[in-house]
């Protein structure tokens, strides 16, 4: 892939040769006249590149690729002093949508995430803050829409005076791990996506009881998003690195 940190290849994962993969990816990158840079790296992954190739890699902390984990349980429950706000935001959609509902994404409800999408992008061209990569996300989120079976993704939605106000997809990474790709939410209702957080926590962990931590994936450098995940008190960020030969 080529991104921010140049092109670049995503460290490899599973019980192989990881060692003869490095190789097969350092021939690839100089046919492309490129050094091999590597990213997306875990402690545990990069700690075992150096252990195959010592000094050949120089490695950088990548803080807008950090992964935000939190307890399901505590994200279902928002229990304490510091989710006391989150709690204060539900209450007040509660207020204004005593009918809300959360239901499961299937197909009888499908067509309206897409359309709720549509016009929580449309609002975003109109504020002027859609950019290049909004509207790959947006490519993304339909695509996941479309193929939820194939891609093993799952969600729900919280529908409210009987539209569809906030969806979430995710999928298993791990057994004990679930990953929120996307979480979509009308930002002028207070309480949408404090409300659409809680919620999937509680379908999660009644639907995969095994699952221990939800993975609210990275905040690439976004200010704002960032806030968003820190006012969570996330229980492990995990950090990533880049790598690249020398």
């Amino acid at each position: 892939v080529c991104g921010r940190l140049g092109c670049s290849y995503m460290s490899p994962a599973g019980s192989g040769d990881i060692a003869a993969v490095i190789r097969a990816l350092e021939a690839d990158a100089a046919e492309k006249g490129e050094p091999l840079r590597l990213v997306c790296l875990t402690p545990r992954q990069m700690a075992e590149l150096e252990e195959f190739f010592p000094g050949r890699f120089a490695y950088t902390a990548d803080r807008d690729g950090y992964d935000y984990l939190y307890e399901v349980e505590r994200l279902a429950e928002l229990g304490g002093k510091k989710l006391h706000a989150k709690r204060n935001h539900i209450h007040r959609f509660d207020e204004q949508f005593p009918d809300w509902l959360f239901e499961p994404i299937g197909p009888d409800n499908l067509a309206e995430c897409v359309e709720m999408e549509a016009k929580w992008y449309a609002e975003q061209v109109e504020a002027g803050r859609a950019d290049a990569n909004l509207g790959h996300e947006r490519d993304a989120v339909n695509t996941a829409l479309s193929h939820m079976e194939e891609l093993g993704i799952s969600g729900g939605l919280i529908r409210a005076g009987g539209q569809v106000v906030a969806f979430s997809l995710g999928s298993l990474t791990t057994a004990d791990c679930y990953n929120v790709h996307f979480e979509k939410a009308y930002g002028e209702i207070q309480g949408a996506y404090a409300v659409i957080n809680r919620e999937m926590a509680r379908w999660v962990r009644s639907t995969f009881p095994q699952v221990a931590y939800l993975n609210r994936e990275d905040d690439m450098g976004l200010e704002g998003l960032r806030k968003a995940k820190l006012s969570y008190y996330p229980d492990i960020l995990l950090k990533k690195y880049s790598a690249r030969e020398v």
